[in-house]
């Protein structure tokens, strides 16, 4: 019986853009309590770039153990022909024997982080009990749902680790990248005073999305203006100065990288669901900055790497009917 094939980007070692091939391999059957999906958008994630240039945060020995875990010359062990793709958002064409949760049809987005990948791809079987998978939100298009998993999973941890109260003054750094413009929504979804920290250029997109004050961090320093905060968030781990003076005695401060280590990954079906609701209630949208195909994946994750993106990053793998 002759195998189906499906297309996938590849990642044939650690380096630039270029490394990414499209490559044709053998298309996935689901095992029992297993759902195939058919992929139709996926997102640039800074985590997949950074793991394509392998640039992993942490010291020498965090590095070390993680260019054992995930390979030494390309990111071959996190998924079957190194297939990247932190993020998915398709339609399930095919369900195992066992399969409960879902059936064939269901419009479905998941965060591929705890499935080893695979978002790069037209296929991509996933269990049905998988952490981070859940049926998508009937009021978003597939590229606007492939970009929530796993920056929204992160932000959404992070923020309820705070236990944000109604009337709080909430400040976010770095408001307008992926991180921050989900944890401005978040945190005025649950009633704080939120004051968003950016560059000149994305004060308005900023404002937009509900913040009730936006700092130019190019022009002010957030520490020199007499305003005590009831929670500080780093949403990209760039900020350098002297928080702690204005933030409260019972205040919390966050960080990106250091807080995300701490989100109960047992939980991530469940805050997607979270998710899914707050989207479908109207108090949290999807910015996405570009629009690709996955023909111009190398342009996309060169756009990444930039620095310059703005929210998000969709990358459109087949288009819907």
């Amino acid at each position: 019986m002759t195998k189906e094939l499906m297309k996938a980007v590849i990642c044939t070692k650690y380096g630039p853009p270029e490394v990414l091939e499209f490559k044709e391999i053998e298309k996935p059957i689901p095992k029992n309590n297993e759902v195939l999906i058919k992929i139709y958008a996926t997102s640039g994630h800074i985590g997949d770039s950074r793991m394509r240039r392998f640039d992993i945060p942490g010291g020498p020995i965090i590095k070390i153990i993680a260019r054992v875990m995930l390979g030494l010359s390309r990111p071959s062990r996190i998924a079957k022909n190194s297939i990247l793709g932190m993020d998915l958002a398709g339609e399930i064409v095919e369900v195992g024997q066992g399969v409960t949760k879902f059936k064939k049809g269901d419009q479905v987005f998941a965060s591929t982080y705890w499935s080893k990948f695979g978002g790069y791809a037209e296929y991509k079987c996933m269990a049905e009990d998988v952490k981070g998978l859940s049926l998508k939100p009937t009021n978003m298009t597939y590229e606007e749902a492939a970009v929530i998993p796993a920056g929204g999973i992160t932000a959404w941890g992070i923020i309820k680790m705070a236990n944000i109260q109604s009337g709080q003054k909430v400040l976010i750094y770095g408001a307008s990248g992926s991180i921050g413009t989900f944890a401005v929504q978040m945190a005025k979804a649950l009633g704080a005073e939120v004051t968003g920290v950016c560059s000149t250029s994305n004060l308005e997109l900023v404002s937009s999305l509900g913040a009730d004050e936006v700092i130019d961090y190019t022009k002010d320093d957030f520490t020199e203006r007499g305003e005590a905060y009831d929670v500080i968030f780093d949403a990209v781990d760039k900020y350098k100065g002297d928080y702690k003076r204005v933030l409260k005695v019972s205040g919390i401060y966050l960080n990106v990288d250091e807080s995300s280590d701490k989100i109960d990954s047992k939980k991530a079906t469940a805050l997607l669901g979270e998710l899914k609701e707050l989207i479908e209630t109207g108090k949290l949208k999807a910015v996405i900055d570009k629009h690709f195909s996955w023909t111009e994946i190398v342009e996309a994750h060169r756009y990444v790497d930039s620095g310059r993106k703005r929210g998000n990053v969709s990358i459109t793998i087949v288009q819907s009917d």
